[in-house]
């Protein structure tokens, strides 16, 4: 049997070190790249459902606009309706004054009779 150089038998143990590093080194960093692209990118169909959500809520939002201007042009009238309430309140109760007023004067007069 042929005899191996002591040098050759430690190289050999060292190239198979070396060997098992970076295949272990391989080993983690495929494993960082796989766990990393299943957790990390969204799918299509991912970002389809956040896409519908979003035009859900623009929808929503629309609506809830529309519905507030309505409530707004609403109020409006009712504070136009209010306003024109309380100046012919107003009127009358000036007119209302000025019948007193008359009414005052008139039975003054008669009472001087």
């Amino acid at each position: 049997m042929a005899k191996i150089h002591p040098l050759a038998i430690s190289m050999n143990k060292r190239n198979k070190k070396e060997v098992l590093e970076m295949k272990t080194k391989l080993l983690v960093i495929s494993m960082i790249l796989v766990l990393g692209a299943l957790t990390g990118c969204a799918t299509s169909g991912d970002l389809e459902k956040v896409q519908a959500q979003q035009n859900l809520i623009d929808a929503k939002v629309e609506k809830a606009l529309q519905d507030a201007q309505a409530a707004k042009a609403s109020a409006d009238a009712a504070a136009a309706r209010a306003d024109e309430a309380t100046k012919k309140a107003e009127e009358r109760e000036k007119l209302a004054d000025e019948k007193a007023k008359r009414a005052d004067a008139a039975f003054q007069k008669s009472m001087r009779k």
